[in-house]
C-alpha cells in the first residue's frame, strides 16, 4: 500500500540537507531533524528550521526546545513555528548587519527594511527635523549649531534583539543605540550626540476574516 511505501522511502530522506534563501542576507534550513511519524490519517514532519546567515553555518548559540501541537484534524495542513526559529532569524540578521541603518532625507522606501522605518523618515521630513529641533531639547547642540542642519541618524542593535514566544502573542526587546550627525553645507557630517536605546515592544496575533492580523504595543 501507500502507506508501507512511504514508510519504506522516509529512512534515506532524512540525511538530506535542504536549504533555501530567505532574502540576501539569510538562509533557512528546513531540513528533516528525525524521521516522520506516519500514521493513517497524517503525517508529523519535524523540520529544522534553524536560520543563518547566509553563507555562514555556523550553529548559532540557542538549542531547539521540542515542543508538540494541539490535538486537531479540521485542516488539511498544520504549521508551527518554534521560539528557536525566531531566536535564530534574530541572530542571523544581527550578525549580517540588518538592524544597523542610517537615516537621512534622502533615503527612498526601497531601501527601508519595514514599513515603520518608513513612517520614521516620513515624519522626520514632516516635522523637518534639524539641528534647531534637537537645539531645542539639548543645549550643547543649540551651542555647537546655530543655523540649523539637516540631520543623519545611525541606529545600531548593540545586542541580538531578543524574542520570546508568550501566548497568543510575542514579545521583541531590542538594546541599541542612535547617533546622530549634522549634515554640513560640504556634504560632511559631524558628530552631535549618541544616546542609548532600550525597546520592548508586544506583538499580539489574532486572526480575522481569515487573515492573520497583528497589533503592536510598545511597553517601553
Amino acid at each position: 500500500s501507500v502507506f508501507f511505501v512511504i514508510m519504506g522511502i522516509l529512512p534515506y530522506l532524512t540525511p538530506f540537507t535542504v536549504i533555501m534563501p530567505i532574502d540576501d542576507l539569510a538562509e533557512v534550513d528546513y531540513s528533516l531533524s528525525s524521521l516522520p511519524a506516519v500514521f493513517q490519517p497524517f503525517i508529523d514532519l519535524d523540520l529544522k528550521g534553524t536560520v543563518y546567515t547566509a553563507g555562514n553555518y555556523t550553529d548559532p548559540p540557542y538549542v531547539a526546545a521540542p515542543f508538540t501541537m494541539p490535538d486537531q484534524s479540521d485542516s488539511m495542513l498544520y504549521l508551527a513555528f518554534s521560539e528557536y526559529f525566531f531566536q535564530t532569524s534574530s541572530f542571523a540578521y544581527y550578525i549580517a548587519g540588518a538592524f544597523n541603518i542610517t537615516i537621512t532625507e534622502e533615503v527612498s522606501r526601497s531601501n527601508l527594511v519595514n514599513s515603520y522605518l518608513f513612517f520614521f523618515v516620513q515624519t522626520c521630513s514632516y516635522f523637518n527635523i534639524s539641528t534647531e529641533i534637537f537645539g531645542s531639547i539639548i543645549p550643547e547642540v543649540a551651542k555647537y549649531s546655530v543655523t540649523p542642519y539637516p540631520v543623519m541618524l545611525k541606529l545600531m542593535a548593540t545586542e541580538i534583539p531578543s524574542i520570546s514566544l508568550e501566548q497568543d502573542s510575542f514579545t521583541v526587546e531590542i538594546q541599541g543605540s542612535m547617533e546622530v550627525f549634522a549634515v554640513l553645507p560640504d556634504s560632511t557630517t559631524q558628530s552631535l550626540f549618541i544616546m542609548n536605546i532600550a525597546a520592548n515592544t508586544s506583538i499580539a496575533l489574532n486572526v480575522f476574516d481569515q487573515k492573520l492580523m497583528g497589533s503592536l504595543c510598545l511597553n517601553r
